[in-house]
C-alpha cells in the first residue's frame, strides 16, 4: 500500500516553486498527477503566500461498497455517495476526505445530509432518501509539511534554500 509521505509533501511544494519561477517542475520520485494548479474551485495561490503555506499529502486507500448509509466510522472513514435526485432524475454524488466529519463535529445523520448537499441536492432530506444512497467508504493516509520545514529539508538536501522570485523568506 502507498502511503503519504514527506517526498510527497516536497513536491508538492517544488511544483509551486518552479511555477512561480516559470521553470519546470522536477519529476516526482513517485507515480503523481499535478492538480494543485488546476484546480478551479480555489484561487489561486499567490507566491508571497508561500511563506504561509502548509501542505498535506492525502492518499485514499482501502475502498470498499458500505452495506448502508451509516456503515463508517468518523475520524477513519472517507466517504463517497452516490444518489438519483428524485425531484430532476439526474444522478448526483460527492466526498468527503475522513478527518472532515470528525472536524466539523458532526454526526454521522449530519454528514451524509451535507455530503447531499455538495452534491447539489436542494429537495427535502428524509429517512427514505438516505436509505438510497449509495455510500464507498475509504480510508487515508496523510503527510503534512509548513513551507518552512519544505525550505529547511531542501536546504539541508540539496545544498541551498529555494528561491521563488519576488518573494523574501525567513
Amino acid at each position: 500500500m502507498v502511503s503519504a509521505n514527506q517526498e510527497m509533501v516536497v513536491y508538492c511544494f517544488d511544483t509551486l516553486v518552479a511555477h512561480y519561477n516559470s521553470e519546470e517542475a522536477p519529476p516526482p520520485a513517485f507515480d503523481a498527477e499535478q492538480h494543485a494548479l488546476r484546480d478551479c474551485r480555489f484561487p489561486l495561490i499567490q507566491p508571497q503566500e508561500l511563506p504561509y503555506l502548509e501542505c498535506t499529502v492525502s492518499i485514499l486507500t482501502n475502498y470498499e461498497t458500505a452495506l448502508n448509509y451509516l456503515d463508517w466510522e468518523i475520524g477513519t472513514h472517507g466517504l463517497t455517495i452516490e444518489f438519483t435526485d428524485p425531484d430532476y432524475n439526474v444522478r448526483r454524488s460527492a466526498t468527503y476526505l475522513p478527518e472532515v466529519a470528525a472536524h466539523e463535529g458532526w454526526t454521522k445523520v449530519e454528514t451524509i445530509d451535507s455530503l447531499m448537499r455538495k452534491a447539489g441536492y436542494n429537495g427535502i432530506i428524509n429517512e427514505s432518501l438516505r436509505k438510497r444512497i449509495r455510500l464507498t467508504r475509504y480510508q487515508s493516509t496523510i503527510y503534512t509539511m509548513h513551507y518552512n520545514d519544505y525550505t529547511s529539508y531542501v536546504k539541508r538536501t540539496r545544498g541551498a534554500a529555494p528561491t521563488v522570485n519576488r518573494v523574501k523568506h525567513n
